[in-house]
């Protein structure tokens, strides 16, 4: 599933792919956005924002188109015109005379992502429980400070919540990915890295968050 750091990446291949040259063509899979092809066509990408798991491409005639990921969406950077073979189905097309840009399985969802929800309450020490106002001054700063630099870091690493040496540590122990990936999103029942509790799973919001019921009290 796509997060807010995976879409920055995303934004980034799209970016550097379709910046700056003319629209050689735009095609939407929807009828109701068809009438704005022949708007875009021609036009030239300025820049390709991103907001959560919003990609934001900004056109020099003043047009934004505003695309989300949901579960599956993802974005495609091929040559021109040269389709990926997949059983996808094509949301948007953005031609250019190099290369195309390809949203396939596009629809709405927002926020940073499930698993960086996880991971930055365990670096600030917060317990899932917690509402904003049973939370210290010192755990609110925390929290905020671990959004920026989890964010951040899964940006740098792809995906990587992890503390990087530790990461590496393990990783060259021959742990797959999954393993040394995370603090403690998708652990449950595994030692916590700092003190060793197993992990927690708990429904939060009608989605799985995970914790250490002893650095999360």
């Amino acid at each position: 599933m796509p997060e807010g750091p995976e879409i920055r990446r995303a934004a980034d291949e799209v970016e550097k792919a379709i910046i700056g040259l003319p629209v050689r063509e735009i095609w939407f899979a929807f009828p109701s956005l068809q009438h704005y092809e022949e708007v875009l066509t021609g036009a030239r990408i300025e820049r390709v924002d991103t907001k959560g798991k919003a990609m934001l491409i900004r056109f020099d005639n003043g047009y934004t188109i505003y695309s989300h990921n949901q579960l599956y969406g993802k974005w495609y950077v091929r040559s021109s015109y040269n389709y990926p073979s997949t059983n996808r189905q094509l949301r948007l097309a953005i031609h250019n005379e190099k290369k195309s840009a390809l949203l396939l399985d596009q629809s709405f969802i927002a926020g940073i992502g499930n698993y960086l929800r996880s991971e930055i309450l365990f670096v600030a020490g917060i317990n899932p429980a917690a509402r904003p106002i049973d939370c210290t001054e010192e755990q609110l700063k925390k929290a905020a400070e671990a959004t920026i630099s989890l964010v951040k870091q899964s940006y740098k690493t792809g995906g990587i919540t992890n503390d990087v040496k530790l990461a590496e540590s393990l990783k060259k122990k021959g742990q797959k990915r999954s393993a040394y990936r995370h603090w403690v999103f998708n652990r449950e029942g595994e030692a916590c890295r700092i003190d060793g509790t197993p992990i927690l799973k708990v429904q939060a919001a009608s989605r799985r968050l995970y914790y250490c019921p002893t650095c999360q009290k």
